[in-house]
């Protein structure tokens, strides 16, 4: 009978966790969704033109001239980058690149042209973190993002080569 206690005691304990764990939001979710990420976006991208070391008046060639000559593109961009954020955190949107890479959500092949540094890259992330801070995502979300954002850094500088 105490065999039997115990493993009903068990099943009691564990069939909540067990729901709780069901019951854990995604990322997307918690982000709160399309609109809030592409609030981010619109604020990441922009703020990326700006920024000095990866925007218009960036050291690298390919990327101020991005920021300088290519920004009728950019509505499109925050639009993909929004796909793929949707994504990557567990959302119902699929993103579709125009530059397809070794795996669905890869990013080597969109960016090899621009010849990021893993300096630059790291401003980029910088820069993320920055925009997360202004939309106010908490500390927990905010790290998952950049995580899934440092998983491709990679991908992004594979186009670079040290001089």
């Amino acid at each position: 009978m105490k065999f039997l206690t115990a493993i009903l005691s068990l099943f009691i304990v564990a069939l909540p966790l067990e729901a709780a764990q069901k019951t854990e939001k995604s990322l997307y979710e918690r982000l709160g969704g399309v609109f809030a990420i592409a609030a981010v976006v619109d604020h990441f991208s922009d703020a990326l033109v700006q920024n000095p070391i990866v925007g218009k008046t960036s050291q690298n060639p390919a990327l101020r001239e991005w920021h300088t000559k290519n920004l009728d593109r950019l509505p499109g961009l925050k639009f993909m980058r929004t796909l793929w954020v949707c994504e990557v955190t567990g959302g119902p949107f699929k993103f579709s690149p125009t530059k397809p890479g070794k795996t669905h959500l890869s990013l080597e092949e969109a960016h090899r042209n621009l010849k990021i540094s893993p300096e630059e890259f790291d401003e980029v992330a910088a820069e993320l973190g920055r925009s997360l801070d202004v939309a106010k995502v908490p500390a927990r979300e905010k790290g998952e993002v950049l995580a899934a954002f440092a998983a491709h850094k990679n991908e992004v500088t594979a186009g670079y080569k040290t001089k």
